[in-house]
């Protein structure tokens, strides 16, 4: 088996979560893709569900295979939201936003009685930090994001190589919601409630990629199988 197996099994123990007539949060980037494969599977047989999905990818994807789908407005609380990750550590702190949806995908996360992460061994780390933390930018005054970026960082005791996320015809990346990406590259993040709170300050920051506390359980799938992992207290919470 390769990766792209792992995630699919990582998908489909995910899909033992789902009940019929539930409200669910439907993530972006290739692993959430599987588990909408398998679940639209499920809505072909009976299955009830309604989906509100955390980017127009996701979206086309459901509407092509025949999944349900609402607007967050139109179905506000959700019960379970299903996503993958770019990292995932112990207390199952993540990054998100390989895809470009971190700002929808944590809205969704928000509004889901239960979050489950799916994904494949790889994503599994000590620490945070070795894939480049997605940060979501308004346009306006990029410049000045970027030094109070490099600002809050210092002053939480880490360095970043910040890029500005591009297409691949050199073009700026634009998220669903209009906004730029910066990629920001710390190495490790030992503290990242610490750089949450610091990013969250700065004016220009849309909203950045660390969830914290939204997950209840990972399902990660490797070469030994699939595990279900819940997440270890971190000390002094």
């Amino acid at each position: 088996m390769d990766t792209s197996d792992f995630k699919i099994e990582a998908a489909r123990t995910a899909l033992g979560h789902v009940e019929d007539g539930m409200r669910l949060g439907i993530g972006t980037g290739t692993t959430a893709n599987e588990f909408v494969k398998l679940l639209a599977e499920k809505v072909a047989d009976g299955l009830r569900v309604v989906g509100v999905p955390t980017s127009e990818r996701t979206a086309s994807l459901c509407v092509q295979l025949g999944v349900p789908l609402a607007t967050l407005d139109e179905m506000p609380r959700l019960d379970l939201a299903i996503d993958g990750t770019d990292e995932v550590d112990p207390h199952l702190n993540l990054i998100k936003g390989g895809g470009g949806a971190l700002l929808r995908e944590k809205i969704v996360a928000a509004a889901s009685s239960r979050m489950i992460v799916i994904a494949d061994e790889t994503k599994l780390v000590g620490t945070l930090g070795a894939f480049p933390l997605p940060i979501e930018i308004n346009r306006f005054g990029r410049r000045a994001t970027e030094l109070a970026i490099q600002s809050a960082a210092r002053g939480v005791g880490l360095s970043c190589d910040l890029r500005l996320r591009e297409m691949r015809d050199g073009e700026a990346f634009v998220t669903d919601g209009g906004h730029f990406i910066l990629d920001a590259s710390f190495g490790r993040i030992p503290d990242p409630r610490a750089l949450s709170a610091a990013l969250h300050a700065i004016p220009g920051v849309v909203e950045h990629g660390i969830f914290l506390g939204l997950a209840g359980i990972a399902i990660i799938a490797g070469k030994d199988g699939v595990k279900t992992l819940h997440p270890i207290p971190e000390e002094g919470a």
